[in-house]
């Protein structure tokens, strides 16, 4: 398995002790850490701003001797580079003698570019310009006795493996318009920062935020590399903070303050920062700067394993409190858009399907909410359960309890005399078939607006976003609604939703309720149990058409990262290793596609509904799909995967 190529590149930030003012005892040590077995897979190493030299010699960079032994210190780690590329910082003076503060860029034996730094501070407890000038503007050609031949400039792109990055110097991301954002917008996937930035109270968060906004501006990676505590403490102290973020997403950091060095190792994936470029119109039709100098060549790289790890519930914020606030945002959302379609209609009543399971539940939580934001009464919400031939007396039950614990008023129609005379008209055969299914499913639509238009009000959607991606839904039954307040909302997200619900929000009569109702297995309920057995909930969805949280991880990497079906086996395969056979994930994914391509036409006439988050599935909004769309050759190539 080589990770290179799904678009992961390897790259790491190394702060090495300093030997302030002797290039030659730093260029050792830069040399020792490339050397190292920890970045055997790496294909870029970044070290600290001025690191041959040292960032805090002051005076010692008018010294000639200083800036001649940088030249050989920075020859001997050039000579030292194979295919991975080297970042390294130093002081280059200019022919007419002006000093430049410079970050290096090495491979394969040669110094293939020298990117200058262009904002100076001068400010507090710098004054670097006292040393250095701007860089700005200037485009020189060296032809070096030793180095060879390079480009001094700003505005120059580097290849690695097949991505492009560029190069800043610590201030530069500080100025209003740092020279990234030109970078990005020339075909840089990634940038990486050699800086010198002190440690002060809350600087470190402030950098933290810096970092991850410029990566989400930028639509990039951002690797940042500062130098450590044996820096100078004349007046300041340096912590090696190393940073890593991806399209706006902290990703690495290293411990600071350590006398023995900092690194971090991780990686990024060019594949999906272009995916996401290429589907951001305002980056992609944004001004480009003028043409950039490109270095190097496009290679295979090579990389046997993975730091980085992949969340098998990509929906799922990991971190509790994260989700609790996730959580409470969502339910605004859905109420909020509920309430002003309520408003818009000139609705006085909400009219909800409640079946005793997870979506309808979820919708009725929202239903209660969006009614306490105009100020309505909970009676104005009609709860309705229609039990049919299939239904079992747990989830009748269930819609039962959740309804009384709310101080909602629930209405039950039965509606097996309904589904038997029209399946009698239609002469049908009495099979537990699609047509008994859907059937059931068409009768309820039909009572829920009937029942809309009868008492003023509108009907609540609540299938999902798992299912509409599925097309597990009956058309023109419960894929039909006046406003669907789940459309966006994956199963796995709904099953969180309700259980923070009932665990931070509901009473205890309403949360055992809720509780009851997680546990229940997810069924559309349209086929009898066996043996009537009543209370036997019998059609079981994930057995029919495989685990939601198989599925929600294929949704989220095919519509969120635009990642080909080849990339989701392999991800799959790491996010799910100690649960699922490679053989099923192949057999769930192909599946996948297959409902998701055949039944799109499901989705070209959804209702409105409210995104809540990255991915949603509207034909008005982020997905727009032929019905007749070929998925023969995805298929073929889930078939050949090993």
């Amino acid at each position: 398995m080589n990770y290179a190529d799904y678009g992961f590149v390897r790259i790491a930030a190394i702060a090495p002790v300093v030997a302030i003012g002797n290039p030659k005892r730093n260029a050792e040590r830069i040399i020792e850490a490339m050397q190292h077995a920890d970045f055997a897979d790496v294909s870029l190493l970044l070290f600290p701003e001025l690191g041959i030299s040292g960032y805090t010699c002051e005076d010692l960079f008018f010294n000639q001797s200083m800036v001649d032994q940088c030249e050989e210190a920075l020859y001997q780690i050039a000579q030292a580079t194979d295919d991975r590329i080297v970042v390294v910082g130093a002081p280059w003076r200019l022919q007419d003698g002006r000093l430049l503060n410079v970050g290096f860029v090495c491979q394969n034996g040669q110094v293939l570019g020298a990117v200058p730094k262009t904002s100076h501070p001068n400010y507090g407890e710098f004054y670097d310009k006292r040393w250095f000038v701007s860089g700005q503007g200037i485009e020189q050609c060296v032809d070096h006795p030793v180095l060879g031949q390079f480009v001094i400039a700003t505005e120059q792109l580097f290849a690695i493996g097949e991505s492009m990055f560029a190069v800043e110097i610590c201030e530069d991301l500080w100025h209003p318009a740092p020279p990234s954002m030109s970078h990005v917008r020339a075909g840089a996937e990634l940038i990486v920062n050699l800086s010198a930035s002190d440690e002060l109270v809350s600087k470190a968060s402030y950098r933290r935020d810096l970092i991850r906004m410029a990566s989400a501006q930028g639509m990039c990676a951002y690797l940042y590399a500062s130098c450590g505590p044996t820096e100078s403490t004349k007046d300041i102290v340096f912590g090696g903070h190393h940073i890593f973020a991806e399209n706006g997403v902290l990703a690495a950091e290293s411990e600071r303050f350590s006398l023995t060095g900092s690194q971090i190792i991780c990686e990024f994936d060019w594949q999906k920062i272009r995916h996401d470029r290429t589907k951001n119109g305002t980056f992609a039709n944004s001004e480009r700067p003028v043409p950039y100098r490109h270095n190097g060549k496009a290679r295979k790289l090579s990389l046997k394993s993975l730091i980085r790890s992949f969340d098998s519930k990509p929906f799922i914020p990991d971190d509790e409190l994260e989700f609790g606030e996730r959580a409470s945002e969502i339910l605004k959302i859905q109420s909020t858009g509920l309430a002003r379609r309520m408003m818009a209609a000139y609705s006085k009543t909400l009219v909800l399907g409640v079946s005793g399971g997870l979506d309808s539940t979820l919708a009725f939580l929202v239903c209660l909410d969006a009614l306490a934001l105009l100020d309505k009464d909970r009676s104005d919400l009609c709860a309705i359960t229609l039990p049919g031939p299939a239904t079992s007396e747990h989830t009748l039950e269930s819609a039962r309890m959740l309804s009384a614990s709310a101080g909602a008023n629930l209405k039950e129609v039965r509606i097996d005399a309904s589904v038997e005379q029209h399946l009698k008209d239609l002469a049908h055969t009495g099979d537990h078939d699609v047509v008994f299914e859907n059937a059931q499913a068409r009768e309820r639509t039909q009572i829920l607006f009937d029942l809309a238009n009868q008492m003023n009000g509108i009907v609540v959607g609540t299938g999902d976003l798992s299912e509409l991606a599925l097309g597990w839904c009956t058309y023109n039954a419960d894929q039909m609604s006046s406003y669907n307040v789940n459309a966006s909302v994956p199963k796995t997200l709904v099953i969180y939703l309700v259980r923070w619900y009932a665990l931070h929000r509901a009473d205890k009569a309403l949360s055992e309720a809720l509780l009851r109702i997680l546990d229940t297995p997810i069924s559309p309920e349209l086929v009898p149990a066996a043996d009537d057995n009543e209370d036997e909930v019998a059609h079981h969805t994930e057995s029919i058409i495989g685990p939601y949280e198989l599925h929600d991880f294929f949704i989220y990497h095919y519509l969120r990262n635009g990642f080909n079906a080849e990339k989701i086996y392999v991800l799959a395969q790491l996010a799910f290793k100690d649960k699922y056979e490679p053989a099923i994930i192949k057999k769930w994914l192909a599946l996948f596609f297959k409902r998701f391509y055949m039944h799109q036409f499901k989705r070209t006439t959804l209702p409105s509904g409210p995104k809540v988050g990255s991915v949603s599935l509207s034909p008005r909004g982020d997905w727009r799909m032929p019905d007749e769309a070929d998925v023969s050759s995805i298929l073929e190539l889930i078939e050949s995967l090993p």
